[in-house]
């Protein structure tokens, strides 16, 4: 799937950029939320409709967990994930953090655990990518992003959305109906009526 970073700097595409229907999703590496989206809810089914080239998907990757729980788990996740993007690796590296993520208490997303990881992904370690993930190199790009969540709402007297949220077309589902992220059956229904509405 093409990968890219979009033109505000902060957002990553996933996915045939000319496809109808854009989702836009609000994420933490640390969120158990997240984990449960990407792993057993609407995740597997938007990656079905991505590469069927009639979704496209923009990632805004926080970091807002890591001054709550305590920890620099986030913040190294999300430059790991900048850094894979760079390899064309992002989409597979993300799947791949969220299928093996750490108790949301636990920080423990380590530089090592990030490489180890890396390893699960063809192609994507090397030289580069390793001295990104260790060096920081994409602090800028972690720091903008949080800086995008946090003005993108409230949520529980926080600054920021509740994660994961989503917006299909521009629509944010609200909360009361954030359910539906988590059944895979109804996300898909809903995502075809979107598409179909868009086509």
């Amino acid at each position: 799937m093409p990968e890219q970073v979009e033109s505000d700097g902060t957002s990553i595409l996933v996915g045939d950029p000319q496809a109808q229907v854009t989702v836009h999703l609000y994420e933490d590496p640390r969120c158990p939320y997240c984990r449960e989206f990407e792993t057993t809810g609407g995740g597997p089914v938007l990656t079905k409709w991505v590469l069927r080239h009639k979704v496209k998907v923009e990632y805004t990757m926080a970091s807002f967990l890591d001054p709550r729980l305590g920890g620099n788990g986030s913040t190294k996740a999300v430059n790991a994930l900048r850094a894979a993007l760079a390899r064309g690796k992002f989409a597979e590296y993300h799947t791949v953090l969220y299928q093996n993520q750490p108790s949301e208490e636990v920080d423990g997303f380590t530089t090592a655990r990030l490489l180890q990881l890396a390893s699960k992904v063809k192609g994507l370690r090397n030289p580069s990518f390793d001295t990104a993930v260790k060096s920081m190199k994409y602090q800028a790009f972690v720091d903008s992003a949080e800086k995008v969540f946090a003005a993108a709402g409230h949520y529980n007297g926080h600054a920021g959305p509740g994660t994961p949220t989503a917006e299909v077309n521009g629509y944010r589902i609200p909360v009361k109906y954030s359910g539906l992220l988590y059944k895979a059956d109804l996300f898909d229904q809903y995502l075809a009526k979107v598409i179909s509405a868009a086509t």
